[in-house]
């Protein structure tokens, strides 16, 4: 009996012993994991949401050479009836207004300030949309027709085999890919350890085999389909996105702070929303948007493509009611609605009509929740009908 006790002694020292170097060996790395599987704890997730460089890798970019752009200030309003409970339902943490190019409203909650780095989420679709219009239009993509491996080769023989840009920027590649975020094993969650661990993307992209329709035949929201359009733009111009960001779309804006992306452990922007601005500076993205890319004098992504993918261009049934080329619009959207989207409620959202342009983040756990998301649509509206 003293000699197995003496055993399992020097079993638990040597387990203890080999945790020591796992520990000091794969520490990043167990940090970052530890930080996932707790990213979205209600008493973490607001603070996590504005501080995401102190927890996965990150690629730096700059906000600019120029002076900060202005945001001019208009009449100060008045949120709609029910908005401070909207508010705190949907546990927003900044809230800008702008019209015709004023601003009109800006508050922020939950104890975050102005200076705050949010997380896009997948609000970063859209702003690699607007980078994907200005490769296209300098030539160095022939068209949204070619396959993806004319410019991915690495992706012969997975399920992107036969998809077209097209399909990826439609969401209507095929692929097999789940992306229930409450699911430990789903694909999206997979794909988050992938950016904790600090391993490859483009190898967690090449290993996806298995469709579960041909592409363009069905419309089904896959993030891994974005991260495609960003293979395809690197392949292209031989350039990292980040750095393309920087010139194309960053140093005309003159934001205020630094932005910068999560990347995986090879210096891989995580494209499809991985993105960190300030609230007023997703404001300002969105008001170059709204005045058909031009920002300052300056046009900063291609007027013709804003107008072809802030419309529903998808080709099958769903897509063509609420789907462009990575931006969204309502299932029943007014004249000139659409919106960036991220999940726990991030939004830039749009009325062309109007003249309106809403920039929103959040920390909302509950936004799978029946009816949330049309919560938010609806009280958008409504402060745009405040406006008029």
């Amino acid at each position: 009996m003293r000699r197995f006790g003496k055993f399992l002694g020097r079993l638990l020292l040597i387990l203890i012993i080999l945790g020591v170097v796992l520990w000091v060996w794969k520490r990043e790395q167990i940090t970052r994991l530890m930080a996932v599987n707790s990213l979205f704890s209600e008493e973490l997730i607001v603070d996590n949401f504005s501080n995401m460089n102190r927890m996965f890798l990150t690629l730096p970019m700059t906000r600019g050479p120029g002076p900060v752009s202005p945001l001019p200030q208009g009449p100060d309003i008045t949120l709609p009836e029910g908005a401070d409970q909207w508010i705190k339902d949907r546990a927003v943490t900044a809230l800008i207004v702008m019209k015709n190019g004023q601003l009109r409203h800006e508050s922020y909650y939950l104890g975050t300030a102005p200076e705050d780095r949010r997380i896009s989420w997948s609000v970063a679709k859209s702003f690699l949309s607007a980078l994907f219009g200005v490769v296209l239009s300098e030539g160095a993509i022939a068209s949204i027709n070619d396959p993806v491996t004319k410019y991915a080769a690495s992706l012969k023989g997975t399920a992107y085999d036969t998809a077209t840009i097209q399909d990826v920027l439609q969401m209507e590649s095929g692929i097999t890919f789940n992306e229930d975020y409450l699911d430990f094993w789903s694909d999206i969650n997979k794909m988050g350890r992938v950016i904790a661990l600090g391993t490859s993307m483009d190898g967690f992209t090449e290993a996806l085999t298995d469709a579960d329709a041909p592409p363009g035949e069905r419309m089904q929201y896959v993030s891994i389909d974005t991260h495609v359009i960003g293979m395809v733009i690197r392949g292209a111009t031989g350039r990292r996105i980040a750095d393309l960001m920087q010139e194309k779309i960053l140093d005309p804006m003159g934001f205020e702070e630094d932005p910068y992306y999560i990347s995986d452990g090879y210096e891989t922007a995580f494209v499809l929303g991985g993105l960190n601005l300030r609230t007023r500076d997703y404001a300002r993205f969105g008001q170059m948007v709204m005045q058909n890319g031009m920002w300052q004098g300056k046009q900063v992504v291609p007027a013709d493509w804003l107008a072809v993918s802030t419309v529903p261009s998808a080709k099958t049934a769903q897509g063509k009611r609420n789907y462009g080329y990575q931006w969204w619009m309502a299932p029943e959207p007014r004249e000139g609605e659409f919106y960036a989207r991220g999940i726990y409620g991030q939004y830039i959202y749009f009325d062309r009509t109007r003249g309106v342009v809403i920039a929103a983040n959040g920390a909302d756990r509950g936004f799978r929740e029946p009816g949330a998301h049309d919560s938010n649509i609806a009280m958008f509206r409504r402060i745009t009908e405040g406006l008029e």
